[in-house]
Order: C-alpha cells, then structure tokens, then sequence
C-alpha cells in the first residue's frame, strides 16, 4: 500500500477521504496467525485432535464459522478450514501442533505470513464490495459470523461477516496493493475513513 499524499485513493493514512459524512470505513485487520487445517471430519482421530488442540469443533456446515475466545475457524471447504487467532499462544507451537495433526490424519499449514485482510463497514460497505465481487453480500443471504470464498476483482478473496454492517476481506499478500486500491476507488464516491487497524 501506499501512503503518497499526492494520491488520496491510494493512501493509507488513517483519514477521511472524499465527501462527508463517511459511509464506508476501511481498516487493515491484523492476526498473530493464521494456519489451514485439512481433515476428514468424519474421521474421529481427526476431529477429536482438532478439538482438543484447538478448543473447538471444526465447523462442518458451509460458510459458518466457530469461535473461542481470540480464536475464529472459517470453512473453506468439507475438509479444509483457517484458523485465525490474535494470540497466537491459542493455537500453540507450530511444529508440535502440526505433528499431531499429522498422526491423527490430517495436514496443517502455517499461511501466516502470505495472508492480509481488512475490514470494510458502514451503511455502504456491501455495495462497496458488491462492485467487484458476485456475492450476495444482503444480511439476509451473508448473515453474522458466515463466510464465503469468492473474488474481488480478478483476487480470490475470503469473505467473513463481523456484524451486521462490517465484512472482513482476506487476500493473498502478494495482490494487497491491487486490492487496497480497488477498496479505497469503490468507495470514493460515498466517502470513507480509514481507521487505525483493528484486530481479527
């Protein structure tokens, strides 16, 4: 991203951008880790590992998620799920917690550092990400705590409802300067702060 002030769309100094009030807020989400985890459900030795290593039961239904205190599981797929944490002592050692996900039939992937997101609220915010994304981003069909894999632009992009007027977006790091632009140029004509970060 870019903090040029002689570029307004791009910049990425906490502010307030174009007309008032602001119907959009826009902040960079940060995580301590962020980890894959691959599995058959179905299978005990799997699933009962997962809970007890991560003190939750992985979701199994499509595009819901499950929470323990700093630490959110979002499906992607029926057997493949991101564990985000903001205190990375939640989650454990890697290395050892990788092993036993291993042992009990499993795979785990540390995507910490090839992942960002941000989250983008106001009244605004689901027409903002509408304008680049084919989901349906209304309450009614993306409710609270649902997430969903789509695209933003030509990025695949991690779609997950905070609330009812925030979404959190998450990216491969590589395209999060394309991306950051893309946000602030949707939503320009509506108005937009950028917030301090914020956390998972």
């Amino acid at each position: 991203m870019s903090d040029r002030t002689d570029d307004p769309i791009s910049a990425s100094i906490p502010a307030h951008y174009g007309p008032m009030p602001a119907g959009v807020t826009i902040a960079e989400t940060k995580f301590a880790a962020a980890w894959n985890v691959q599995g058959d459900p179905a299978r005990a030795s799997f699933s009962d590992a997962a809970a007890r290593l991560f003190g939750l039961a992985l979701p199994t239904i499509p595009n819901t998620t499950a929470q323990h205190g700093w630490l959110t599981a979002l499906w992607l797929g029926p057997t493949s799920w991101l564990l985000v944490s903001n205190d990375a002592s939640l989650l454990g050692g890697f290395a050892p917690q990788r092993d036993t996900v291993n042992a009990a039939g499993g795979a785990l992937f540390d995507v910490t550092a090839s992942s960002l997101a941000w989250t983008v609220g106001g009244p605004y915010a689901e027409m903002v990400l509408a304008k680049h994304c084919p989901l349906d981003f209304d309450e009614r069909a993306f409710a609270v705590s649902a997430c969903a894999q789509s695209v933003l632009g030509h990025v695949n992009a991690l779609f997950y409802r905070r609330d009812a007027q925030s979404i959190t977006v998450t990216v491969a790091r590589s395209y999060a300067r394309g991306v950051w632009r893309s946000l602030c140029q949707s939503a320009a004509e509506y108005g937009y702060d950028i917030l301090p970060a914020l956390a998972f």
